[in-house]
């Protein structure tokens, strides 16, 4: 009897998916677990695995096709029984030998599979895997791109099977067609094709983008907290000069084993303030709030699908150095859209950081059931007055939003003087 193979909620807070890719075709045999295909949820690219074993019989939804949690997708049972939504599928054809008087063909390469420039390649059973991670799709290949790309490249009349992709498992995404605008002509084989800088100059007056799926999920997590939790916010600015020199000094006796960024400085603060004042390391819950005794620290990441917040696990028992590898690893994976939907949830508090991005102050959005958010801006050098003296000194401001339904404005104000008493005075963060 056939097995209907359905969309699965591979997170905790995926309602629908897309699904990117058909990892089997139809009439393909299949063994409980083998990867059916890949599936966009709220949050990452991740794995749709058989539950029965079999043939693919049918594959009911395309690739690219958004489906609803628990929607069939396809069917798996016997080569030639009959299921909805199609004729049967035949079994895979067996490959057929090469006669023994043919003459041996020259070797063919097969296609390479494009895999993040993270990944190690995988090596073939009769040969190995070419050393680059991502080469661009074999002609007549199937290229994997974003909705983006795809939008950018049909609009400018640019080939995407020559780009090289630099997404997860090579997927083309849009920094890839920046890289290249101006460089080549566009590898279409249309005759008279234009460059890329050539074509933008004709380009429509608008481009409808089709959301993603990790950008549906923002927009229905934005209007559960701007709209209904009450918030305010407090800004208070820092003086970094003694941080600045502590990360000098750790960095310079740390050698080969990874800089500390200012970042995983204010991380480690945050963390320790939190232990101290555990009313803001909380959740609302509706009809009570949970105080949380652990610090599941959300550090918030920007992808190019838009934010995600990977989580730090108890980062109060973490060391510096131990939250600054954390750090590096979560984010890396986040841009990669590798993360398990254990990493990025549960967080009792997060941290967003945009002053990389030379952003002085900005107030960040909550993300619910927590109940604050620290924005960090830029450390600048600004005059200020030191013991009756004006001196240049490194300062940085944070904002804290606050749901006022758990945190009162003198709770949030004794964190703000914490959290300013530890950056000013890091060794504090060694007791």
């Amino acid at each position: 009897m056939a097995t209907k193979i359905v969309m699965e909620a591979l997170s905790p807070t995926m309602e629908e998916g897309r699904l990117v890719e058909w990892k089997k075709k139809e009439g393909d045999p299949v063994a409980v677990g083998d990867v059916l295909a890949e599936v966009e949820t709220d949050k990452a690219v991740m794995e749709l695995v058989a539950r029965a074993a079999g043939t693919l019989l049918k594959q009911l939804v395309a690739a690219g096709a958004t489906v609803p949690v628990s929607s069939p997708v396809g069917w798996i049972g016997t080569a030639g029984e009959s299921v909805d939504g199609g004729a049967p599928a035949a079994p895979a054809p067996a490959a057929t030998p090469a006669p023994a008087a043919a003459p041996a063909a020259p070797a063919t390469q097969p296609a390479p599979t494009a895999q993040p420039a993270s990944a190690a390649p995988t090596a073939q059973p009769a040969q190995p895997a070419p050393a680059a991670p991502a080469a661009p799709a074999a002609p007549g290949a199937r290229v994997k791109a974003s909705p983006l790309a795809r939008k950018i490249a049909a609009d400018t009349g640019v080939s995407l099977q020559g780009v090289t992709g630099s997404g997860p498992e090579g997927r083309i995404i849009k920094r890839d067609l920046d890289a290249v605008a101006g460089d080549r002509p566009a590898a279409s084989g249309k005759p008279g094709a234009l460059p890329v800088s050539a074509a933008r100059s004709s380009l429509p007056a608008f481009s409808d983008v089709p959301l993603t799926q990790i950008r549906k999920t923002i927009a229905k997590r934005l209007i559960q907290s701007i709209g209904p939790i009450p918030t305010f916010y407090l800004t208070s600015e820092v003086d970094m000069e003694r941080v600045a020199e502590a990360r000098e000094a750790l960095n310079a006796a740390a050698g080969d084993q990874g800089k500390i960024s200012f970042n995983d400085i204010v991380l480690k603060a945050v963390a320790t303030a939190l232990t101290q004042h555990p009313a803001v390391n909380s959740w609302w819950q509706d009809d009570h709030i949970r105080v949380w005794n652990e610090v599941h620290l959300g550090v918030a990441v920007a992808t190019e699908d838009g934010l995600i917040v990977p989580v730090i696990r108890n980062a109060e028992r973490q060391s510096l150095r131990e939250i600054s590898a954390a750090t590096r690893d979560l984010a890396g994976r986040a841009r990669e859209r590798k993360l398990k939907p254990e990493e990025y949830t549960g967080s009792t508090f997060s941290v967003s950081n945009l002053g990389m991005f030379d952003i002085e102050h900005f107030t960040a959005i909550i993300n619910p059931p927590e109940a604050g958010i620290i924005a960090v801006g830029r450390i600048a050098p600004v005059p200020a007055v030191v013991n009756g003296s004006v001196e240049i000194r490194r300062r940085m401001r944070l904002t804290m939003s606050c749901d006022h339904r758990v945190i009162d404005g003198a709770a949030g104000a004794q964190f703000m003087k914490t959290l300013k008493l530890l950056l000013e005075n890091p060794l504090a963060l060694v007791w």
